[in-house]
């Protein structure tokens, strides 16, 4: 648990010097060069650089063991701070969208639009680079250490760079193809928003399930039935109930035995299903098995 953590720390340190950087210069790109999306995608950077730091404090706590206080450990700190980044990157959403809408809405009636800069061209090209080279990363690690929070945030790296790709598209189409078309640069921030709000929802969804302790997949509790019905010793389960605790899975099952075995066998039998479920979800796993006679 303590290299887990090691490891997370280090990839959202690592993301945060980034998007410190960067947060600031899109700005200055976007300020010098007249361009509502470069800022548009610098208050993007700047919900980066918060949500690492959400990140950051959420990971020590989540690689904590149970206390007293939390008896099954405090992973779902983990699956608490996923949320509050989703629910970042739609308020960074909604404010883009509504930003670009009223450029539009502007440039509609006849209003002026600056056009954009060279500079907040480049500092676009070099914003998609950054970025996702630190989404490659941050995935990576991410799942080496079955994070969800990790690659979360890596996910909030990508809609960072699919928003900086969005900026160059519409700041060079308002530079290289003439006055008339410098509406393209706040329409780039408008379709940003949209892959944004989608990102933001993948994101909440299963957050939201975990929180409000759903079961775990059809597909792994497939896989644990597998475990109990292969189980020569097993005659009935029952009361099979899961749900998700932060990266690890919680398993409660009542297995039926054979009413004249000895409560040693039965323990024995008890503790081999733990080991095969623990050998094929994780050594975190936890699992009360009630024994009952058949």
């Amino acid at each position: 648990m303590e290299q887990r953590t090691k490891i997370a720390k280090k990839v959202t340190v690592a993301g945060f010097f980034i998007n410190l950087l960067l947060s600031a210069a899109k700005l200055v790109a976007g300020i010098l060069g007249n361009s509502s999306a470069m800022v548009a995608d610098a208050v993007h950077s700047v919900s980066d650089f918060a949500t690492d730091v959400v990140v950051l404090a959420f990971v020590n706590v989540s690689g904590k063991e149970s206390d007293e206080s939390h008896h099954y450990g405090h992973g779902k700190f983990e699956t608490f701070a996923t949320l509050i980044i989703s629910l970042v990157l739609v308020g960074v959403a909604a404010g883009i969208l509504i930003n670009g809408a009223r450029h539009i809405l502007m440039a509609l009636r006849g209003g002026p639009i600056a056009q954009p800069g060279m500079i907040a061209f480049w500092a676009a090209i070099v914003s998609i680079v950054s970025k996702e080279l630190l989404f490659r990363y941050t995935i990576r690690e991410g799942k080496k250490i079955n994070s969800d929070v990790v690659i979360a945030n890596g996910w909030h790296h990508r809609s960072d760079a699919l928003s900086s790709l969005g900026t160059a598209l519409g700041i060079s189409g308002a530079i290289f193809l003439g006055d008339n078309w410098r509406i393209l640069d706040p329409i780039a921030g408008v379709i940003v928003s949209i892959f944004i709000f989608k990102v933001a929802y993948q994101l909440a969804m299963p957050s939201i399930k975990e929180l409000l302790e759903s079961s775990l997949p059809s597909e792994v509790v497939e896989q644990i039935e597998d475990i109990l019905t292969s189980h020569s010793d097993i005659q009935l389960y029952h009361h099979l109930r899961t749900r998700k605790i932060g990266n690890v899975y919680a398993i409660d099952v009542h297995i039926k035995l054979d009413r004249n075995i000895t409560f040693v066998r039965s323990h024995d039998i008890a503790s081999e299903i733990e080991v095969e479920i623990r050998s094929r979800f994780g050594k975190g796993t936890q699992i009360i098995i009630h024994t009952e006679p058949y």
